[in-house]
């Protein structure tokens, strides 16, 4: 049987408006894309911040509805739920099941980030460029948040990369701050360090960061917390991939969270933000470097002793 597929454009500041529209009058899943995509392959799965969705000036909402359901209906019931939602764009289309889990699988490919760290699809195999010592990272498409497709997340990836060619992963204890899939932590553990943990404040992250640790068998080495469960510590590396206004926000907690000495990687920030938080984490933090790659940026530095 198929099911219903709605793709409707929105604002991104209007996305959770519409995701709970969608949510309200029955949507088995509601997935986010950025729409300034060129093409689905580039369009990274939104990877929530703490706090913060979306990250994307516009996004793509896609719904499915169960077989059956009437396009009509489905419509004249977004509207009774809010008649402020503009749903001029709406088009639907009848997807089969095995044709939808192939959509979402075919969008992805392995990704390699830096000399060692591959990011590869569990029905893919292993690329034939990836050496004996490459660092495999496993992803379900269907679970996860963050894919290392968009920008903020490869910056963070070929910085753990770079960290572990410099030996400074090897045996020590990760944060990875707005977990989201848990795919920073789950890189750090595979590029040498003993143990990672994951905050992130959506339950759904923790779900998915706990299903690709099983996925990739290091669940035993990986622990996902909600913000007010997680143990309160200090860790040699920390990694926040969120917006700029929760990582202006968080500051002061996220510099608590870096031991004396530690290393700190910030990411999910535009251009024009980063003199503003580089002036902020200042406060704490000596070697201070901006990183760019496409329209975003990454700020990285260490904590003072």
């Amino acid at each position: 049987m198929p099911f219903l597929e709605l793709s409707l454009r929105c604002p991104g500041r209007e996305q959770p408006r519409y995701e709970a529209a969608l949510e309200d009058i029955g949507a088995l899943s509601v997935t986010s894309l950025d729409a300034d995509a060129d093409t689905p392959d580039e369009r990274a799965i939104l990877e929530p911040g703490v706090g913060e969705t979306p990250i994307w000036p516009e996004v793509v909402l896609t719904a499915l509805f169960d077989a059956g359901s009437d396009a009509e209906r489905v419509l004249s019931m977004l509207e009774s739920f809010d008649d402020g939602l503009d749903l001029s764009n709406a088009s639907f289309r009848e997807v089969e099941d095995q044709d939808w889990e192939r959509a979402w699988l075919d969008q992805f490919q392995p990704m390699r980030f830096g000399a060692r760290t591959w990011i590869v699809p569990w029905n893919h195999e292993l690329p034939a460029e990836a050496g004996d010592d490459a660092a495999i990272i496993r992803l379900d498409p269907g679970l996860a948040f963050g894919s290392g497709t968009h920008p903020t997340t490869a910056l963070c990836l070929q910085w753990l990369d770079t960290l572990a060619a410099q030996g400074a992963l090897e045996g020590i204890d990760v944060l990875d701050y707005g977990c989201g899939s848990g795919i920073l932590a789950l890189a750090a553990l595979k590029l040498g360090a003993r143990s990672a943990t994951g905050i992130d404040n959506d339950p759904q992250a923790i779900t998915a960061t706990t299903d690709n640790a099983q996925r990739n068998a290091v669940d035993d080495r990986l622990s996902a917390f909600l913000p007010d469960d997680a143990p309160e510590r200090q860790y040699p590396v920390v990694l926040a991939n969120i917006l700029a206004s929760a990582l202006d926000a968080l500051a002061a907690r996220i510099a608590a969270r870096v031991a004396p000495g530690g290393r700190i990687a910030l990411s999910g920030i535009l251009p024009d933000q980063a003199p503003d938080l580089v002036e902020r984490y200042g406060e704490w933090f000596d070697e201070l470097q901006v990183t760019r790659l496409e329209d975003w940026v990454r700020i990285d530095g260490r904590r003072r002793d």
